[in-house]
């Protein structure tokens, strides 16, 4: 009797194991297993982008996704194990873009292939394999709408210009230094206000590393410096616009009348009561939604061998989505929320 329970006891279990698909069922019902890897779990912007992600994966992928804790090292380790573990494909939002080249070679040895995401690795990297591609967004263009918003306001407002020397003096709060995202968000904002035909003078810039309290130091550091010779505040992204607008309070700024323009780049839901409460100027839309959708789909066609090319997204260059910005200020930012 013990050996009839025990033979059919196996029996089932071999039914199962066969109606199940195998090693990926156990997995996810035979589905395409990817892994994902973000530099940190705890940035407002890749929170978005991070649920974007899996909310897409739901009934197509199973997703496995991590946290890099902003450390290469362990995200580093945390590639290898996916690799090791024979993932259909990789997603990586790399915690430093110049790491990218090694992940590439490693990816390619083991035949998985690889979507970045938010942080565009060299163009030299991306050639080195026909399976790696990138989603995200033109951070110049991010810049230049930075810029355009901070326009609108000075011409509108001639008691922008506190000192009346028709010069735009300003701060910038930067993020990740060498991040492209920071750079170029730095640089273009500023074009666009020279484009413009206004005079500009940096009275201070500084690192905030995109995080919200680092931000309220440098702010009040700036404050007790420069104070009412700052007329703008611009900021890399909206978590830094957050930190500098509370930094701000404190001075006195935003009741009584009393304000100071600041500008970020994200359109996180924060920002956007911000900008209902006429604490934030304006802001840029950086479209979590659509490039985690973007991540998604592309990892999900190299994991099933189709073509990224047909995923329902324009591939430029046979490499690149780009995820356009929109503008987003006190006019429109209901639209958004």
């Amino acid at each position: 009797m013990k050996k009839f329970i025990v033979i059919a006891v196996l029996l089932t279990v071999c039914a199962m194991a066969f109606a199940g698909g195998g090693k990926d069922a156990g997995a996810g019902g035979g589905q395409p297993q990817i892994g994902v890897a973000i530099y940190k779990f705890d940035d407002t912007f890749m929170s978005y982008t991070r649920n974007a992600i899996e909310n897409n994966a739901k009934g197509k992928a199973v997703v496995t996704t991590v946290d890099s804790q902003n450390a290469q090292p362990t995200q580093n380790d945390q590639v290898d194990q996916f690799i090791t573990k024979k993932m259909n494909a990789i997603a990586i939002n790399p915690v430093d873009r110049t790491a990218a080249g090694a992940i590439i070679d490693k990816a390619k040895a083991g035949k998985v292939p690889v979507v970045f995401f938010n942080r565009e690795p060299f163009p030299d990297d991306m050639r080195k394999w026909d399976q790696v591609y990138y989603v995200g967004a033109k951070a110049e263009e991010s810049g230049t709408m930075q810029g355009e918003i901070a326009v609108e306001y000075w011409k509108a407002n001639p008691g922008a210009d506190k000192n009346k020397d028709g010069v735009l003096q300003y701060i910038m709060l930067k993020g990740e230094p060498g991040h492209q995202d920071a750079e170029l968000r730095t640089e273009f904002s500023i074009k666009a206000v020279t484009a413009a035909g206004i005079k500009v003078q940096l009275l201070a810039e500084d690192t905030a590393m995109w995080d919200r309290p680092r931000a309220v130091e440098k702010m009040d550091a700036f404050w007790a410096r420069f104070g009412d010779q700052i007329e703008v505040v611009f900021c890399n992204n909206d978590d830094m616009a957050l930190g500098a607008i509370e930094s701000l309070r404190k001075a006195g700024f935003f009741t009584g009348g009393k304000y100071l323009p600041v500008v970020g780049v994200d359109a996180t839901a924060p920002a956007l009561q911000a900008l209902s409460e006429g604490t934030l100027l304006g802001t840029v839309l950086n479209d979590a939604q659509s490039q985690g959708k973007a991540t998604f789909d592309l990892s999900y066609a190299l994991a099933t061998g189709a073509n990224p090319a047909n995923a329902g997204w324009k591939v430029t260059d046979g490499k690149y989505v780009w995820v356009p910005y929109q503008k987003v200020t006190r006019d429109n930012y209901k639209d958004f929320q």
